[in-house]
């Protein structure tokens, strides 16, 4: 490759759902280590994400990536070795007000009033998160009994009426959980989840672990309660597939940053970013015509040193050695009408070769380049 000088790099753009809209849920620069004897991880690394009421926002990457300790975050849920070591989290639902709360200012107290009443989970595995023995009824009667003032007889109804609700008998009640089978203990997760009406829903990895025609059904559930409740999800997934069927918006995750943000039809049609168009060729297409399947070479980075610039640029084939001088700020994709953003400030070849290509300016503009498939500037 060439040794020519970086491209002009631009200002972090304000990244989040349609203009006018409060996010219900705000992640602002936020960055997450763990501590290890080696030297600390950093498995987050300023981050900003946004969340809009009624909002689907997926979250997508390799594992490994940061996608759960990013949600845990958030919610103040990571245990020691992890440690929140900059950032805000800022958390506007309609109980609490515009002005909202920073959820990483909250005390002990506070915090159990907003976990579940405000923001719930589904947990990534629903046969460790459920308690094996305890009957569902009572798991389910905890997360009432924490929240809200009911008699037995509301209560009692209560917890029938969330079974009805993800379509499980409501003799389950008395059951334990190595008496479900996966997908009902996935369906009694999410039901737990609803149970306080929270705003925000995070779900990490909900169809883990499930074969095709269960993980299609809850995927169907999942959706049709969101329709007719309207809370807010951010849902985990390596499964970029997935999320274009179920997203509003999608976040790419890798090595901690986040490397693009847009709408489905913008990820899957438009992409930005060679590691998404790496995660969208490892995966068949249902329709159209035959391709070829190409997975990403190499392995994801070391989060103890993560090489300058951009972490994508080992594994990556259109690197070049301004990658190094990248500073990873989102810019916007020219060409886009909605908030498309990208973290890498050159265009992709496509498929043919050597193509006209641009680097992007902090205004979004593009500069002409050339650039042939191996990364090479050519004049």
């Amino acid at each position: 490759m060439t040794g020519v000088a970086p491209t002009p790099i631009g200002e972090r753009v304000e990244i989040g759902a349609a203009p006018g809209v409060q996010p219900v849920l705000e992640i602002r620069d936020l960055s997450i280590a763990y501590a290890t004897v080696a030297g600390d991880l950093k498995a987050v690394s300023h981050v900003d994400l946004k969340l809009a009421p009624g909002e689907v926002v997926g979250l997508a990457g390799e594992s490994g990536s940061g996608k759960s300790t990013l949600a845990l975050g958030a919610c103040r849920l990571l245990r020691p070795p992890a440690i929140i070591i900059g950032g805000d989290v800022i958390y506007r639902g309609r109980r609490i007000g515009p002005d909202g709360v920073n959820i990483l200012e909250q005390n002990a107290k506070q915090l159990r009033e907003l976990r579940w009443r405000e923001i719930a989970i589904v947990f990534q595995s629903a046969m460790n998160a459920l308690n094996p023995v305890l009957r569902v009824r009572d798991q389910m009667g905890d997360v009432l009994d924490a929240h809200l003032k009911l008699s037995r007889e509301q209560r009692r109804d209560r917890l029938a009426s969330l079974l009805d609700l993800v379509g499980i008998p409501r003799e389950r009640l008395k059951s334990y959980p190595h008496e479900l089978s996966g997908g009902m203990r996935q369906r009694v997760m999410i039901a737990m989840a609803l149970a306080v009406d929270p705003e925000v829903v995070i779900m990490d990895e909900p169809t883990t672990a499930l074969d095709v025609v269960v993980q299609r059904e809850i995927l169907a559930e999942i959706a049709e309660l969101q329709k007719e409740l309207q809370f807010a999800v951010l849902f985990i997934t390596h499964d970029l597939s997935l999320l274009l069927e179920v997203a509003d918006r999608i976040a790419i995750l890798y090595g901690g940053r986040l490397l693009e943000l847009g709408n489905s039809e913008e990820i899957h049609h438009r992409t930005a970013h060679p590691y998404t168009r790496g995660l969208l060729d490892s995966f068949p297409s249902v329709h159209g015509p035959r391709r070829s399947l190409a997975g990403i070479p190499g392995s994801p980075p070391d989060l103890r040193s993560i090489p300058p610039g951009c972490p994508f640029q080992p594994r990556c084939r259109f690197s070049r050695v301004e990658c190094a001088a990248i500073d990873m700020a989102l810019l916007p994709v020219p060409g886009s009408t909605t908030n498309h953003t990208t973290a890498c400030p050159f265009e992709m070849p496509d498929a043919s070769g050597v193509v006209a290509s641009s680097a992007l300016t902090a205004e979004g503009t593009a500069v002409p380049t050339e650039l042939s498939v191996n990364g090479d500037r050519k004049s």
